[in-house]
């Protein structure tokens, strides 16, 4: 008979009475104690653990943005590109979670909507906060944070900043000059394509061998818009599977109103350029 092992026998600490834990150090006993369904329904606890971790992935997701925009404004881009990078791979995990949701049949759904009340995800502050780093400054978005001053705080500095693309137009800018309009925008505008923009950026496709830097940072963009323009057909295509063209429970009319989100372009001009390479 085989005799059991165990970490012990490896040298694991196994007594942590006055010692730091895992449990302490992740602060799991808050986490773990954070989901509180309203009813009895099985799957609205899937509803919630589902929604509660993605907003811990775009915590990460506003962390590493905040740091690759300080290291871009900088002009510290390879360590910035490996936060963008990191970036994509978190809006990766966030399109897996919307597989598990679509678990949930609409005959799931009816038994606990009703205790959601007026709760959307579009209210979600870090989701609209991540919208205004990456260049998607739509203010009329603050009105569903003006119950709390903090929020409204949080996103009003945010819009006081130059958001991710801004920060990468001034790179562009750098080698191949911008117009004055779009380099002198209020930070606090959405930028709108521009032909004098796309043509600088064209210029970079051209000849990436000559413009490697900003080549890879327009690529890095691209593959951040590429994965986040998935979240939003994900999303979409989940609500539709269990709603169908119901309104939402914040009162939009959801897949309408999701499906006009898809046309929204975050860095237009590093998509449009490629018609005409």
């Amino acid at each position: 008979m085989t005799t059991p092992v165990t970490p012990a026998d490896h040298g694991a600490q196994m007594s942590f009475d006055g010692r730091m834990s895992y449990t302490d150090y992740l602060g799991l006993d808050a986490i773990l104690t954070a989901q509180r369904p309203l009813s009895t329904a099985h799957d609205e606890m899937l509803f919630i653990v589902q929604h509660q971790t993605s907003e811990l992935w775009m915590r990460l997701a506003i962390h590493e943005l905040t740091a690759a925009r300080k290291l871009m404004l900088a002009s510290d881009l390879r360590p910035a590109f490996k936060m963008l990078a990191r970036v994509t791979r978190i809006m990766e995990q966030l399109n897996n979670a919307w597989d598990v949701l679509r678990t949930m049949t609409p005959s799931d759904y009816t038994t606990f909507r009703e205790a959601l009340g007026q709760s959307s995800g579009f209210q979600s502050a870090q989701y609209r906060q991540i919208e205004f780093m990456l260049g998607n400054r739509n203010t009329a978005m603050l009105k569903p944070h003006a119950h709390r001053a903090d929020l409204t705080t949080l996103l009003t500095d945010e819009l006081a900043q130059p958001s991710l693309y801004d920060v990468a137009l001034r790179h562009l800018n750098a080698t191949i000059p911008l117009p004055e309009a779009v380099l002198k925008r209020p930070l606090d505008q959405q930028h709108t394509a521009n032909a004098e923009v796309m043509a600088a950026w064209t210029t970079v496709y051209q000849s990436p061998e000559s413009h490697w830097e900003l080549y890879e940072l327009a690529e890095k963009l691209v593959d951040l818009e590429d994965y986040f323009r998935r979240w939003r057909f994900n999303h979409v295509t989940t609500v539709e599977r269990v709603i169908g063209f119901k309104r939402g429970t914040g009162g939009t009319g959801g897949v309408d109103y999701l499906r006009r989100m898809l046309a929204v372009e975050l860095f237009p001009e590093l998509w449009h350029l490629r018609t005409d390479l």
